[in-house]
């Protein structure tokens, strides 16, 4: 084993390695990663010792004149996401180590929250970005369609608990350059404050990069995409089974307020029925209505809403949401279908 910091997965079974230095290794039990070390049984005590006492470790190999240091990845609700592990001489210091970013995911209730770490490795600006109440759109970035996403996105719609990702993307950060992220997660049913239970992903993120400099790809169904923007027009994949916004294929929708309504109904009250209708009609294929959403300055504003029915991976449905102002025909097409009779 080379002398690199070791991500280490503690959140299910048994331990897996997902990092070795930033570059990835895909849920590696770490027995496996280590089996041909003599020192494999301090490495993996000390490794649950750090999870269990939520503490870093620096210790001895008597008689081997080797060092175990240990880092655990702490969310801030205090849960261990996991362990970065340094073995190696006892007079050789560890090199600067990729720091992990934890974060959570509740597909219960459409809720992320982040780290100011996680923040920093998908290139955005902590200072700018809030790390609780998110929506999962504000931790996806916006138009680029990235081939991993697809498992990320469908993980979330999917709603089964002991789902496993790992993967690197490349992503757009905010100063505008192509950045390499690793990411892992893992979902699991967990009990909320209120006593119920909710499917919670959990994962880290860190900074990666390839052995060539990244670029950009050709992307064709990203140029399909561009090529069918329409101004005035904002496209979303969103999560059919709970109606959670997901992702913004064209820049975010000004017209309404989707990052302050993450975890509460996204439509009026009165307007669950047509939601319901919507759901049932998307076996058709597509399906549209005018909606009332959370406004900026209103509480509520009308918007058009079309909805396509698409599979993301077999078994996994979303909706590819169309949101425009509605037109002076179909606001009052809406005031005579609910009218009272």
């Amino acid at each position: 084993m080379s002398h690199e910091w070791l991500l280490v997965e503690t959140l299910g079974d048994a331990p897996v390695v997902v990092a070795a230095g930033d570059q990835l290794k895909n849920l590696v039990p770490l027995t496996v990663f280590l089996r041909r070390n003599p020192h494999i049984d301090a490495v993996t005590a000390a490794v649950a010792e750090s999870a269990a006492g939520v503490v870093p470790l620096r210790r001895r190999i008597l008689k081997a004149d080797r060092i175990i240091r240990t880092v655990p990845v702490v969310m801030t609700d205090g849960r261990v996401h996991g362990v970065h592990m340094w073995l190696g001489p006892a007079d050789v210091a560890p090199a600067p180590r990729p720091t992990p970013g934890p974060l959570v995911w509740d597909l219960t209730t459409g809720v992320a929250t982040d780290t100011t770490q996680s923040l920093v490795n998908s290139g955005m600006n902590p200072q700018e970005e809030r790390t609780h109440g998110r929506a999962f759109a504000e931790d996806l970035p916006t138009r680029d369609l990235n081939p991993s996403e697809t498992r990320v996105l469908s993980l979330a719609v999917q709603n089964r608990p002991g789902a496993t990702f790992c993967s690197t993307w490349d992503v757009t950060s905010r100063d505008g350059q192509l950045i390499t992220v690793g990411f892992v997660a893992r979902s699991a049913m967990e009990k909320a404050e209120d006593g119920s239970e909710h499917l919670v992903a959990r994962a880290m993120n860190w900074r990666s990069h390839r052995p060539n400099p990244v670029s950009a790809r050709d992307n064709l169904a990203q140029r399909i995409l561009d090529g069918l923007a329409r101004p005035g027009s904002y496209r979303a994949l969103v999560d059919v089974n709970t109606w959670t916004l997901l992702k913004w294929l064209d820049e975010p929708c000004p017209l309404y307020d989707w990052r302050g309504r993450a975890g509460s109904p996204w439509v009026h009250p009165e307007d669950t029925r047509l939601i319901e209708a919507m759901t049932t009609q998307l076996d058709a294929g597509v399906t549209e209505q005018v909606l009332r959403l959370p406004g900026r300055a209103a509480e509520w504003v009308p918007i058009h809403v079309t909805v396509h029915r698409v599979e993301l991976e077999p078994g996994a449905v979303a909706a590819l949401v169309t949101l425009r102002e509605p037109t002076a025909a179909e606001l009052s097409a809406r005031s005579v279908d609910h009218s009272p009779e």
